[in-house]
This record gives C-alpha cells, structure tokens and sequence, in this order.
C-alpha cells in the first residue's frame, strides 16, 4: 500500500526531510503543470534522488480520488511514499525513545489524550514543531491517527509532520508514568486549573491536551503534578485545543530562553 500525500508545504517537508535523512526509498512525485511552486519542489526533489514523472491532471485527479475531500486538492503535484504507511510517517517507538533519553537536555513531551479531529492534531504538531517540542505521544485507540486521517494532519500541519516526532501507544496512563519515572513533570490542560504565568515549567515538561468535550480522562488528571490553564477574557467557555496547545508550547518555550 502507498500512502499519497498532497498541498505543498507538505510534499516541501517530506521532501526535505528525505534529502536530509539521505533516504528517498519509495519516494516518486507525480507532477501536471510546473508552476513557480512546483518548480522549487522539483529542485528539492532532485537534490533527494526522487523520481519525478510529469503526467496530466486526470492521473493526479485518479490518484486522490479516495482521499478526505481537504486532500483532493492535490494542486498539480503529488508525493507518493509507497510501502508500510507507518513506516512513511514520522513515528518512532516510545520505549526506544525514552530509552535513548539525555538526561541533560530539555525536553517538551505533549501527550493527546481523545483528540480525534485531524486537523486539530496537525495543528498542534505544527507549533510542536515551532517551539520545539520533542515528542507528540498519542493513544491507539481514541485519537486522530488512523492511516486515513495522515494527509489531513501533514497539510494541516504545513508539512511538520514530516519533522516532529510521534509515538503511538496503547496505554497513554503506562506510559505518562514511564515519563514520570524519567524525571518529567506532567502538567495537564484544563480550566480551573493554575494561571499558566505563575508555573515555572521544568526542564522536562509533559503537557496532557484532553479533548473538548470531556477534559482529560480521570487515570491521566491523576498522574498530574499539577492542572494549568491559560486565563482568558472571552464569552464563550475555552479555546480550541489546538490554540490551547500552542499558548502552552509558547510559554514553555518563552522560559527556555
């Protein structure tokens, strides 16, 4: 199976990623008309060893055709990553992860807890990706990371998939306390919680996003040090999880300058 990706910033990623990574096995772009964009992709991609074929846009049109409608748009050019889907994506191992830890450097490690919508993770990966967060841990079941949903992250990432860590596990509890046990302090997003401008976060950091409707499960809240929440002047009840992750990622950020 291949796993077809579209929208330029994310075909631009993955295409840097593999020059960097010196590894383009199972890549090929297909491409119809060679505008300005499409054009510095091409560079890209030939700088990477990754076969470009120039076809008319019913190939690209037939290529897409059972993706999520956001991604048919494929924009006259499409990144095919042919094999293992998982493999095509940027996931690691948590234990392997957590094994090769340095223990000096600073970590930011979000963990997503029932967040099924796609473009709300793509959206927190992408300012994982701008504030330098070293892993997005999200669960097996419950949560948008289904093979389908990889072309609505990546596009509404703007191609930080292609850079950001994500480990996928099979008990989010297990493994936020494996990251306890490593020396993280685990802080989890919720109204009510403390004013984020009074936490001095630490040098490793777990941010546990819940989803909208019902919060962070109760096994996960109680693995919290402590419940932050970002303090707001507007009529209606919170911000968007995806906004919320990004003020928090930001103000980690900010105090690790």
């Amino acid at each position: 199976m291949s796993q077809i990706i579209t929208g330029f910033h994310a075909v631009e990623e993955r295409v840097r990623r593999a020059e960097q990574n010196k590894s383009a096995d199972g890549l090929s772009i297909q491409y119809s008309k060679a505008g300005p964009r499409v054009k510095k992709i091409l560079e890209l991609a030939k700088k990477a060893n990754i076969p470009a074929a120039q076809v008319d846009n019913r190939a690209l049109d037939s290529l897409v055709q059972n993706l999520p409608a956001v991604a048919r748009d494929h924009r006259g050019i499409v990144l095919v990553a042919a094999g293992d889907k998982q493999k095509s994506e940027n996931r690691i191992d948590f234990d392997q992860w957590l094994s090769g830890l340095d223990e000096e450097s600073r970590q930011t490690v979000i963990v997503l807890d029932s967040i099924t919508d796609p473009h709300n993770v793509g959206a927190i990966i992408r300012s994982c990706d701008q504030f330098g967060a070293s892993l997005v841990v999200m669960p097996a079941r419950r949560g948008a990371n289904d093979f389908e949903e990889n072309e609505i992250i990546a596009r509404s990432s703007a191609g930080s998939s292609a850079w950001v860590p994500v480990s996928v596990v099979t008990n989010l509890v297990r493994s936020v306390q494996q990251l306890k046990d490593a020396g993280f302090w685990v802080y989890g997003a919720d109204a009510g919680g403390q004013s984020v401008q009074k936490i001095q976060f630490g040098k490793k950091t777990v941010i546990i996003m819940g989803s909208e409707g019902s919060g962070i499960a109760r096994l996960l809240e109680e693995q919290c040090d402590s419940i932050v929440s970002i303090p707001t002047c507007g009529k209606i009840d919170s911000l968007n999880v995806s906004v919320a992750a990004g003020v928090l990622l930001y103000e980690i950020y900010r105090q690790s300058l």
